[in-house]
């Protein structure tokens, strides 16, 4: 069995005012796939990666990580196997030093103190953070916190990353630097941005969301140029696409 695998049949959900969030969205997402999840405010996405993690349960239908349901009683064992990295990453450090965060869930996990100092410096490491470890959080830039937010949830070995917005806030410098640690991860990855750019270089394969529905499902590049369906559903076609397809119109056929 593995958990890496991500599946959601008919998955419902609304706000406590009675607001659908959700509405009968399906999809599998295999191992080691990385995943754009996108579209508009009020699209679903954050809903969508809650429901992942157990921070949320269905109304209606199903989400299993490997061939576990998502339900109230597997929540331990489900965050286990899915990493989540929010989209403020002060939701996430509250220690006094970077460190004792990253030590923070090895520790609650009860692991042996040399396998938590192991997990913790292998983890920061990961994010070219090792520096960071003996600072306190809300001393770091943007994406220093980043950087660290994505360390604590790696030391804890998670199969999968669900990641919000993961580039919001950072300067071009600290997105370059996200990206490429990004690109080094074999863990199945998903990631909800309007950050189209990044999501065009990470992830293969998209879902667009809409008003709660899933409109479209398949590979990144398809869905982003179809200037029609993203003007439909509130988004705008990359500049590199935009760029590449009027850079080609102006050059021309070669002979």
């Amino acid at each position: 069995m593995s958990h890496h695998i991500v599946e959601a049949a008919g998955l419902e959900y609304a706000y406590p005012d009675g607001t659908p969030a959700l509405r009968g969205i399906s999809f599998r997402i295999g191992h080691g796939e990385s995943v754009g999840v996108v579209g508009g405010n009020g699209a679903g996405k954050s809903t969508l990666l809650w429901h992942l993690n157990a921070c949320l349960f269905p109304a209606k239908g199903a989400v299993r990580i490997g061939e576990v349901p998502v339900s109230r009683s597997t929540a331990p064992e489900i965050r286990r196997h899915v990493g989540t990295i929010f989209q403020d990453a002060d939701d996430q450090l509250f220690m006094p030093t970077v460190g004792e965060d990253v030590a923070f869930g090895p520790r609650n996990m009860r692991l042996p103190q040399d396998e938590v100092e192991s997990r913790v410096r292998r983890a920061l490491e990961a994010v070219n953070a090792s520096h960071l470890s003996a600072r306190p959080p809300h001393h770091l830039s943007g994406g220093e916190k980043r950087a660290a937010a994505i360390a604590s949830v790696l030391a804890m070995s998670p199969d999968i990353l669900a990641m919000d917005e993961p580039t919001s806030g950072l300067d071009p410098r600290g997105r370059r630097a996200l990206i490429e640690i990004l690109k080094g991860f074999a863990h199945t990855k998903i990631i909800a941005s309007h950050d189209l750019e990044m999501i065009l270089e990470l992830c293969p394969r998209t879902l667009l969301l809409h008003e709660g529905r899933l409109v479209a499902d398949g590979a990144t590049r398809d869905i982003l140029s179809d200037a029609a369906k993203m003007e439909a559903h509130g988004l705008e076609v990359p500049l590199s696409i935009r760029y590449g397809s009027l850079k080609s119109n102006v050059q021309g056929p070669k002979s």
